[in-house]
Order: C-alpha cells, then sequence, then structure tokens
C-alpha cells in the first residue's frame, strides 16, 4: 500500500457484533414504492415556463418510458377549449394560480369535457389543507404544490395506477465492471448476500454473465435451470415460472443463475430481458443484476433502467477511462437518479503499479463509495469453498467493508 493509507472512504454506520443492521442504501421504502408509470397517455397544461419544463423533463425520464406526454400552456382554460372537442387522455395535469368559487367553476368545466375515467392532478400555489380537501371531495385524484420536482411528479403519476395487488416493485441493483476481471461479479454476490441476511430483506440475485457466469458456483448451487430459460420464452414468465427457475440459497436470498455453457450463442433480444427483469421485480423488493463486461443494446438498456448502478473499478489506467466513460454516459442519461456508486477493488496488489485512490477520485470527477483491498487469500477461500467472505472471516477488512456499504 502507498498513498491508499491515508485515505478516509465515507463514514459508515458502526460494525456491530453481527449482520443483524437495518440496510437504508438501497431499501429506503420511498426507492420501494417508486414504480414505472404505466403505459398510459399525459396531456398537461402549465401556467409557468418552468412548471412545463420539468414536466418535460419527468417525460423523458426511464420511470415514464412507457408514457406518451404532451405538454402545453394555459393552464385550465387550455385545458377546458381542448378537451371540448376531442376526447380526453388518461391523466389531465393542470397547473393554476387561483383559488375559491373561480377555480372550482373552472374545475366543474373541466370535469364536464373529461371522459369518466381520466385521472385530473392540479398543480397549485397554496399549501392549503382545506382547498386540498374540498379538490379531493370534487374528483380531483391528486394536488400538488410547490417546490415540486421531476420525482416527485412521476412518484405521484405512478401511485395514481400502482395495483393494490402487487405490493411492491422491487428495486433493481445492476453491479458491473469497469473492464472485465475487476471482480465485479463477487462484489454482486457478497452485497446481494449481506442485504438479504443483514437487513432479512427478500432478493433475488440475477447472473445475466449467459456463457460465462459464476453465481451458482459461488453460492455452492447445482442449478439446471434459470435465466437461460426465462430469456427463451419471455412470453411465458409468470409467477409460477419464476417459482421454478429459481433456485433459494438462504431464507431471504434466491439466485437466478446463468446457463454458464457455450452450447448456444444467447442472441437474446433486447425486450426479452427487459420483460424477465421486470416480471423478477413484481415478487421481490430487491432485484440485483450481475452483469457481463460487455456493451450492447440490452446492457444499455438494463443499465438506464437500473433504480442504482455500482461500477467496480480497480486502480489502473484502462480501468479509470472505461469507469469514467460509464459514469458520464449513465448520470448524464439519468438526470433524475442518483450518479453510479464507484468501489475501488484489488487495492495493494504487491509490486503492481496503481493509480493513488486520491488520484482515482480526482481523475474520476467523482466520488469512491468504497475501497477493498487486495486479499487473494480472504477471496480464494470463498471461491474455492462456494461461500461469501463474510462466512469466511467476518472481520477482515473487506466483509466489514462490503457489509457496511451494503447496509449503510
Amino acid at each position: 500500500m502507498t498513498e491508499e493509507i491515508d485515505y478516509e472512504p465515507p463514514p459508515f454506520a458502526p460494525a456491530g457484533d453481527g449482520m443483524d443492521q437495518q440496510a437504508d442504501v438501497f431499501s429506503q421504502p420511498d426507492a420501494l414504492a417508486d414504480q414505472p408509470v404505466p403505459r398510459i397517455t399525459i396531456s398537461a397544461f402549465c401556467e409557468l415556463n418552468e412548471t412545463a419544463v420539468l414536466v418535460r423533463d419527468a417525460a423523458t425520464d426511464r420511470r415514464m418510458k412507457d408514457a406518451h406526454v404532451h405538454v402545453e400552456t394555459g393552464g385550465l382554460a387550455a385545458a377546458i377549449e381542448r378537451f371540448h372537442d376531442e376526447p380526453t387522455p388518461n391523466l389531465v395535469i393542470v397547473e393554476t394560480g387561483m383559488r375559491g368559487r373561480n377555480l372550482f367553476e373552472q374545475l366543474d368545466e373541466l370535469a364536464a369535457v373529461c371522459d369518466a375515467d381520466t385521472k385530473v392532478v392540479i398543480i397549485g400555489a397554496a399549501n392549503d389543507i382545506a382547498l386540498y380537501r374540498e379538490l379531493m371531495r370534487r374528483g380531483v385524484s391528486e394536488y400538488l404544490v410547490p417546490p415540486l420536482t421531476a420525482p416527485n411528479l412521476m412518484r405521484a403519476i405512478a401511485a395514481l395506477y400502482a395495483d393494490p395487488d402487487e405490493p411492491f416493485y422491487g428495486r433493481t441493483i445492476a453491479f458491473v465492471g469497469g473492464k472485465g476481471g475487476v471482480g465485479s461479479s463477487t462484489l454482486a454476490h457478497n452485497i446481494a448476500w449481506c442485504i438479504s441476511e443483514g437487513a432479512r430483506i427478500d432478493t433475488t440475485l440475477v447472473d445475466l454473465d449467459l456463457p460465462f457466469g459464476t453465481a451458482s458456483l459461488d453460492f455452492n448451487q447445482d442449478a439446471p435451470q434459470g435465466v437461460g430459460d426465462a430469456l427463451s420464452q419471455p412470453e411465458r414468465v409468470d409467477n409460477v415460472l419464476l417459482d421454478r427457475l429459481v433456485t433459494k440459497c438462504t431464507e431471504h436470498l434466491t439466485l437466478f443463475s446463468a446457463p454458464a455453457n457455450l452450447d448456444s450463442e444467447w442472441d437474446v433480444d433486447a425486450h426479452a430481458y427487459a420483460t424477465v427483469i421486470d416480471a423478477i421485480r413484481k415478487t421481490v423488493p430487491v432485484v440485483a443484476l450481475d452483469l457481463p463486461h460487455v456493451w450492447t443494446p440490452w446492457m444499455r438498456d438494463v443499465l438506464l433502467s437500473a433504480d442504482d448502478v455500482i461500477i467496480t473499478a480497480t486502480p489502473e489506467l484502462s480501468s479509470l477511462r472505461n469507469t469514467k466513460n460509464l459514469y458520464e454516459i449513465l448520470t448524464s442519461a439519468k438526470p433524475n437518479d442518483p450518479p453510479p456508486r464507484v468501489i475501488l477493488n484489488q487495492v495493494g496488489v504487491p509490486k503492481r503499479p496503481e493509480i493513488p485512490v486520491k488520484e482515482f477520485t480526482s481523475a474520476l470527477g467523482a466520488r469512491v463509495d468504497m475501497v477493498v483491498p487486495f486479499e487473494p487469500t480472504l477471496f480464494g477461500a470463498a471461491a474455492n469453498n462456494g461461500q461469501m467472505i463474510f462466512e469466511v472471516k467476518s472481520d477482515a477488512k473487506p466483509s466489514e467493508a462490503i457489509r457496511n456499504f451494503a447496509l449503510g
């Protein structure tokens, strides 16, 4: 170790004596409720230009990819005029600064031209509980007031269409390496295990490295079926098929293993990946996606649609370059999401020239969220025994770092 010894990673919660610890990084209640908006039509009528910009910003978000959104100015009056001669969409969003009789009279006019199944969301200016109650009594679906953000607007829309028979839409955590061999899969498996065992949150680990995936080996499982079977018949994926294809590793952790054979070219359509992942998300609160180091349309789609992305890098120039490229494209494409989290792995390999952590962070232009020291004996023993490193040595520095990263 050189300069890395002086590096102080972000503060973590105290380690404690065991694994039991409340997870607040990947499993916050608000995050679990952050569901995508279904395939609906939305018309928004704004009074302020900044509100129109906000709605358009929300319309480009990954959670709104299935919705068709039309935005114009004019507020309530424009909405009433628009729908005198054409059918109303699934959802009408109207911004108005009015209150009292004028507001209610115009709302009555809007109700007269709206279809019975159209929902209405009002963006107002007054944080008034009496006004809110009166609007709800008149059939308005939601009333929003400033400060309003795109995520808040999307969350409110999604809540209107949430299926009461499906209690959650699981949060996806995508793990990707800055280059091959940096240990992204190993960290994905250990972090998923820590979330499931430490926080007692049901978690499914999906190994999407179809020809070379190692998840079944790392968990000492012999899984003849798995994600390859689901991807080959995505239109048939339901709860019954998923139950048959997943392998139960622990009380709270299930594994969707990769085929890990070269009998097929595994030329799977990007839509199949989206369909299978979407089906899994409806069965479990947390879905960890172990991704291969490739760049294909389906890989890009998975990364852009994930709730969280974790990039694993090593302190080398090629890894830094690739990590920076991934970080920048994901940050740019997902402005309403938290930035990717970065793990610097295998730090301190003897006799290997390394980029010091501080220089790596400076060149990346972003924080490094976890530094994992190079301990080949620990990781090798875990891999050979089909165990997680916490099971091999719970008080080792990598074990403590991974547990704290996973559980917050």
